[in-house]
């Protein structure tokens, strides 16, 4: 494991909108998080909070794995999907994803009844595409790149009429995934840091900006097999890197070299990088399971490893278990 602070220990709370830099770049309103979660509070469930002791003290377990679909990925689907016009409902809709998105975007636009055609790489979790099948959406294999998945949707989107649903990098989406800040806020009201799995950057965006405006401090953690929004910070700008094998598949992909804004958003919002390694990725998984009968994806287990392999959280702290999607022959050889 790895950090790097980006910010002071203490940061001062903001107002929930997007960096000027990212607004200048397509102009989208200031983000409105309660109306968000009145919005989708049909097609979400309110996730329960564990705490647990940890080599970092004790720290609270914000249970996304337990939520619809089994990942946060769901409100912040919802929100956008529940958006759309007439007419885009009509023509139907369609999203590229390594599994948890596309199943969140199946699932919603069954409830509402509206055709949604998913894009996915060939390595996808057999869980989630069976997941995405089941919501009675169109699955389209893409070969074993998830650019290749993103090339594929966006091709869909523009020869057939349908309205991309992107996994990260629009505010709707954003908007819906800070709505677990929200309720982790009533649920810990004396949280001091929050530890937020990272890949696009919708998570820690939406999170980040409701947390930090709450003056809770934010700690993005990645895998270093799917860590191509750290290396594009370091870098100053967005970076395409090939995948990589990773038992935090949920986290792998790229940012897309034209992101509007999740990559200037997560630089304003990260007070602090965490880097975590595949064999504590792996011990995480273990951990949940064996100690607490919880199952945990290896990207949801990131926070948790951080905290297991030497993080130490200053004050209060929470972790956000991002997914529990995972195959049960994959997990039987993660926790044997």
């Amino acid at each position: 494991m790895r950090h790097r602070d980006t910010t002071a220990k203490s940061s001062p709370a903001v107002a929930p909108a997007i960096p000027a830099t990212a607004q200048d770049r397509c102009g989208p309103p200031a983000l409105d998080f309660a109306r968000a979660r009145e919005r989708i509070r049909d097609l979400i469930w309110r996730t329960p909070v564990l705490p647990v002791e940890t080599p970092a003290g004790q720290v609270a377990l914000k249970l996304e794995s337990l939520q619809r679909t089994g990942s946060f990925k769901v409100r912040g689907a919802a929100n956008r999907i529940l958006k759309l016009d007439r007419a885009e409902r009509r023509r139907g809709i369609v999203a590229a994803s390594s599994g948890n998105h596309g199943r969140a975007v199946a699932e919603v636009a069954r409830h509402i009844g509206i055709a949604a055609t998913v894009c996915v790489p060939d390595w996808a979790d057999p869980l989630k595409l069976r997941g995405i099948e089941e919501a009675a959406a169109t699955l389209v294999f893409c070969g074993d790149s998830y650019d290749a998945a993103e090339e594929r949707a966006a091709t869909l989107a523009t020869s057939r009429g349908l309205t991309l649903i992107h996994p990260f990098d629009d505010p709707d989406v954003i908007e819906g995934q800070g709505t677990i800040a929200l309720e982790l806020l009533q649920q810990v009201p004396n949280l001091e840091e929050l530890l937020v799995p990272l890949s696009g950057g919708g998570l820690v965006a939406g999170v980040g900006l409701a947390a930090k405006a709450a003056g809770v401090r934010v700690v993005a953690v990645s895998a270093r097999r799917a860590s191509v929004m750290v290396q594009s910070i370091d870098a100053g700008k967005p970076v395409q890197l090939p995948d990589e094998e990773t038992v935090a598949s949920a986290l792998s992909g790229g940012i897309g070299l034209d992101n509007r804004l999740t990559f200037d958003i997560v630089k304003e919002v990260a007070a602090e990088h965490v880097i975590v390694e595949e064999d504590e990725i792996r011990r995480a998984v273990a951990w949940c399971f064996h100690r607490h009968r919880l199952v945990v994806e290896g990207g949801g287990a990131v926070g948790i490893a951080a905290l297991r392999s030497g993080y130490r959280p200053a004050g209060c702290a929470a972790t956000i278990v991002s997914g529990g999607n995972v195959d049960p022959a994959a997990l039987t050889a993660l926790v044997d």
